[in-house]
């Protein structure tokens, strides 16, 4: 266990590899209660939701969810973040628990000007995610909601186990699978349901290590290693949540001016030809010289190599290219692949 932003969090219930082994081909349940939710409502809730990110809420109908950002001016990231639509008037933005007394004070500096209520209500959600290709098969028995009918980015309110909750197809795994959020105070019966259900699955509890591993297979972003306030969204390969014909957003000229311009550096995948595990922090260099630094990095269990990321100059992303990466004092060749690093079969 160690301390993880002010909560409490295992690192690993029974090894890490397995843990990830457990997700990739049966099931695996992560207790994400750490994360943060932020309630947005009112009148202007779109208009507002619209203002503060890129991506297009205007779409969202009730009960469905997008992957968008909280953006500077800059067209940086305060955070990345998930935004659900509960009616035209109400809006979760689900956020890093890193971030989200920050995210919160943001949200509510930019509220000048918009008739709507801003409440963080973090405190109130548990957040249990069911991930994995048994996913569907262990939670059909524990609730009334059509599983095999919602869609990825979907959401039915319902219960499990017997209380009330919100299923949402939504992961950060790259499996398919479920996130179950519930304002009840016995949301722990909805934990012990599953595992129950899922014990002739092979269902595992997952900690907070097979979490990153898995996420980084999948090339799903980390706020404050791959994403940033020094990161713009184009510069990390997510342009396709920008759009700018739905109007005004923060960073919305800057993003457009860069786009105009062409990026310089790109979020680039590799992995390790040579000996060793690439880790945050280490230096990457190009034809000798060092260009960028490791934002996430390790071996990775289900594809059997040594993966990460760094932002390269543009020259040097092209999948193929060689660059160097500086492991405890000794350069080891890499090679630039394609991205996501894994991609489950469907």
């Amino acid at each position: 266990m160690i301390d993880f932003f002010g909560w409490e969090m295992p690192v690993e219930y029974s090894g890490i590899i397995e843990e990830h082994m457990a997700v990739r081909t049966q099931a695996g349940l992560f207790d994400v209660s750490h994360m943060g939710e932020i309630l947005i409502s009112g009148k202007q809730a779109l208009d507002f939701v619209q203002y503060l990110t890129p991506n297009n809420a205007g779409r969202l109908k009730p009960n469905r969810a997008q992957y968008t950002a909280l953006t500077t001016p800059q067209g940086t990231f305060v955070d990345d973040m998930l935004v659900y639509c509960f009616n035209e008037e109400s809006y979760l933005l689900v956020v890093n628990a890193a971030n989200t007394d920050r995210d919160y004070e943001w949200v509510c500096d930019k509220q000048k000007g918009f008739d709507v209520l801003v409440e963080n209500q973090s405190a109130e959600y548990t957040q249990i995610a069911l991930q994995g290709p048994k996913a569907i098969e262990i939670l059909r028995p524990l609730t009334k909601i059509e599983l095999s009918e919602l869609k990825s980015f979907h959401a039915a309110r319902g219960s499990v186990a017997g209380i009330g909750a919100l299923v949402s197809r939504t992961g950060y795994t790259g499996e398919d699978g479920f996130e179950i959020y519930t304002q009840s105070e016995e949301s722990v019966e909805i934990w012990e349901a599953i595992l129950r259900q899922g014990d002739g699955y092979g269902i595992l509890p997952v900690g907070l290590g097979a979490r990153d591993t898995l996420r980084l297979e999948a090339t799903l972003m980390l706020y404050g290693n791959d994403i940033d306030e020094t990161t713009t969204v184009l510069e990390a390969g997510l342009g396709w949540l920008v759009k700018f014909k739905k109007g005004d957003f923060l960073g919305r000229e800057s993003l457009l001016k860069q786009k105009e311009e062409g990026i310089q550096r790109k979020l680039s995948g590799f992995e390790i030809t040579g000996r060793g595990i690439a880790r945050p922090g280490y230096p990457v260099f190009v034809e000798g010289k060092e260009a960028a630094k490791v934002t996430s990095g390790t071996f990775a269990p289900y594809l059997k190599k040594s993966i990460g990321l760094a932002y390269l100059p543009l020259e040097a992303s092209e999948t193929g290219s060689e660059i160097e990466v500086d492991i405890r004092g000794k350069r080891v060749q890499a090679r630039v692949v394609p991205l996501p690093f894994y991609k489950r079969n469907d």
